[in-house]
């Protein structure tokens, strides 16, 4: 826990803040929009998709408007289809998704009365003729007392619009003013409206508002089945339909009492109508359209033909009717979670058809504190597991856990009618997620950085990258054939220096100079094998390949013997001896890669050209130089003077090799030393032809020109010995070293 203390203090913030959003003590606009798309997939993946005959929608289509005219109709037209509805097809009950705001004047009546009040006042005959043919004229009241005593339900609509937006009258509200008072109930207030002519409003037997509730991303999912205007309570167009249908029963309202806040919350409507119907509402007394699917899930018939005779009597008979529009022209259509356009009259349709059926998604206050502790306990629980778990286990825990939400989700919309809301925990549990994978990402990367600037201690960094990219083709990597030059190092006289220092000075020396000539192997894209002691062992041309591996090794080595003595006065200073070194370099095919164990393996290079690198460094003190070299290496750097030492047999090997010293890049070289080189090696022509005279002759010259180095000395010394001891006549001029 103390390891992850800091990811688990993460997670635990994440879980409040989305708890606070679950709480509504702020919006978050993403969670928003996520909680409507998923309310719409489970509506569209739940809707039964079958078509509810009981509800008929009598449409003001494109057809009717051809047949019929423009609306609006004359009121006599609409009187006609009242007599039709109720006298020939029987209906139950009829509501209209149109407000009939203005008079009807299409009788001309006006025009016959400013007739009879004028230019035709004293025509006897003329008043006669208007005063019986008036009644028939007067359409509005046609209409009027063709809806009265019938069960006609009028539409209107509220508006926001402050003052002067108010038209015709209201009905009687469903609940009068102050009925709610002291109670915090979020209704819908309007400031206005558009309703029907009075006498229209006073004839028929309920009125109903049209208005839906628009979400933010403007779609229609709820309809308010109580809205507020004037302090006093208006039911909705599909509510006053039901009511009108089962008789006009009582409204109640229900509340269910809430310990968290003290007061009652208002949760439901319910119509005292023989067997209660019980209309959940939520906050804003809206209740949830159950769509049953998209357009079409009622039967549509074209006005005109009811007008015209044109319908069978069935069916129509006993239905509830719902006279709306689907024409693009008189503006009634909607956007919503089933249809991007949808008729508003099959809003209310399908609002209907719930309540009769009583499936009515709810939204129940007591969700905000089940969604509250849901998401304290998986949240909780994710904070404190998921850190523990491997990247596997976090994503079949977290998939669970958004699956175990998704799913009792699902089955409390199924079997329930609840609706609880998932976007807080889907989102919540995606980032707790994302915080443990991000978070183990960035500290695994660090620690992989830290590992890799460890372990390239121990092998070739470019081997480390290759092993942090594809570690299982490192782990199996096999070794290969490879043209490489390959460096060995010794401390001469290691083992009397080491007697004369204590262990921790002796750590200090070594220290002190490993580290700088490690440094120069490296800045000669040279490869650091191993440390054996006081021997360094170093590589060229892998773990990638190096064209000029030879040429590399040699800078190297020189530069190594260049650094030494410049570490020399600072060895003085503190007391330590004088260390010099040998440096053997060989080139060639050799076997490079993991080699080892089943426990355990190394990255190394191994073959005959690497014991003969050992060997060369071995003899370096033999002949007194810093650096010898094979021939394949001086072959495969032909642009350094070299000195050709000799020609040996090294313990090991049964052929003689050529073996040189690198002086250094013939560019460099000075006319004195080329000439010194020239005379070196007319001295071993001489030599090797047992020539003594002529051969010591010129290491007289050569020690003239150099006194102090060695290689002259043991030459003079070989032809001392060999004119005592003449070697055989087929001699070679190889000489055989009988140890390393």
């Amino acid at each position: 826990m103390k390891k992850n203390a800091i990811l688990i203090g993460l997670g635990l913030l994440i879980v409040l803040f989305f708890v606070g959003a679950a709480a509504r003590f702020y919006r978050l606009e993403l969670i928003e929009q996520l909680s409507s798309a998923l309310y719409d997939y489970r509506l569209r993946l739940t809707m039964p998709r079958t078509q509810d005959d009981r509800i008929v929608i009598l449409d003001i289509d494109e057809k009717s408007l051809k047949e019929e005219g423009r609306w609006p109709w004359s009121r006599a037209r609409l009187a006609l289809l009242m007599d039709r509805l109720f006298d020939k097809y029987d209906v139950a009950v009829v509501g209209f998704d149109v407000v009939f705001a203005e008079r009807d004047e299409s009788s001309g009546l006006k025009v016959l009365q400013n007739l009879g009040q004028n230019q035709l006042k004293g025509d006897t005959q003329f008043q006669s003729v208007l005063n019986q043919i008036q009644p028939q004229l007067e359409f509005d009241k046609l209409f009027s007392d063709k809806i009265k005593n019938r069960n006609v339900v009028l539409g209107y609509y509220l508006t926001g619009q402050k003052d002067n937006n108010i038209s015709g009258q209201l009905p009687e509200p469903t609940f009068p003013a102050g009925t709610f008072k002291g109670r915090p109930i979020g209704f819908t207030v309007w400031n206005g409206y558009g309703a029907n002519l009075p006498e229209l409003q006073q004839a028929a037997a309920s009125a109903g508002h049209f208005n839906p509730l628009v979400d933010f991303d403007g779609r229609v999912r709820r309809v308010p089945m109580l809205v507020e205007y004037g302090g006093a309570y208006y039911e909705s167009l599909s509510l006053a339909v039901v009511r009108t249908l089962l008789g006009h029963p009582k409204l109640q309202p229900g509340f269910a009492e809430s310990q968290a806040t003290g007061y009652a919350n208002f949760e439901w409507l319910e119509l005292d109508a023989g067997s209660k119907l019980k209309i959940p509402v939520d906050a804003d007394v809206a209740t949830f359209v159950p769509f049953r699917g998209g357009q079409g899930s009622f039967p549509y018939i074209s006005i005109t033909d009811v007008l015209h005779d044109r319908v069978k009597v069935e069916q129509l008979k006993n239905k509830i009717v719902l006279v709306g529009t689907t024409a693009p022209g008189l503006m009634d259509m909607r956007a919503t979670p089933v249809a991007e356009v949808y008729p508003g009259v099959e809003v209310h349709a399908n609002m209907i058809s719930g309540i009769l059926d009583q499936k009515l998604k709810e939204r129940p206050a007591y969700m905000l504190g089940a969604e509250v502790i849901w998401l304290l306990l998986i949240g909780t629980a994710l904070s404190f597991v998921l850190p523990l778990f491997s990247p596997i286990k976090a994503i079949l825990t977290s998939v669970f856990v958004l699956a175990a939400s998704i799913m009792l989700s699902l089955a409390m919309w199924s079997g329930g009618d609840v609706l609880m809301p998932v976007a807080n925990s889907l989102v919540m549990v995606a980032l707790l997620f994302a915080l443990n994978m991000s978070y183990g990402y960035f500290v695994e990367s660090r620690t992989k950085r830290l590992i890799t600037s460890l372990f390239g201690k121990y092998v070739p960094s470019e081997l480390v990258d290759e092993m942090s990219k594809n570690p299982e083709q490192v782990v199996s990597m096999e070794g290969e054939s490879r043209e490489m030059s390959i460096l060995f190092s010794d401390v001469r006289g290691f083992t009397t220096i080491s007697e004369g220092l204590d262990p921790k000075e002796l750590s200090q020396l070594m220290n002190e100079f490993l580290t700088p000539l490690s440094r120069v192997i490296s800045r000669h894209n040279g490869k650091v094998d191993k440390y054996m002691g006081d021997c360094i062992m170093a590589f060229w041309g892998a773990p990638k390949p190096l064209p000029d591996h030879a040429r590399n090794a040699i800078l190297a080595g020189i530069e190594m013997q260049q650094t030494l003595q410049k570490l020399q006065p600072h060895f003085k200073e503190r007391g330590w001896p004088e260390i010099h070194v040998g440096v053997g370099i060989n080139s060639g095919r050799v076997s490079v890669g993991n080699m080892g164990s089943e426990v355990r393996v190394a990255y190394t290079v191994m073959g005959d050209e690497v014991n003969l690198a050992s060997r060369l460094e071995g003899i370096t003190k033999k002949y007194g130089v810093g650096i010898i070299v094979g021939e394949n290496t001086r072959n495969a750097a032909p642009d350094f003077l070299y000195r050709e030492l000799d020609h040996v047999q090294v313990v090991g090997k049964d052929k003689p090799v050529a073996i040189y010293e690198p002086i250094c890049l013939i560019s460099e070289a000075s006319r004195p030393l080329l000439d010194e080189i020239k005379l070196f090696h007319e001295m071993r022509r001489l030599y090797r032809k047992q020539d003594w005279d002529q051969a010591e002759l010129q290491l007289l010259n050569l020690h003239r020109l150099s006194p102090d180095t060695a290689l002259y000395k043991i030459y003079a010394e070989r032809i001392d010995y060999f004119r005592k001891n003449p070697p055989p006549v087929d001699w070679n001029g190889v000489f055989v070293f009988q140890t390393k």
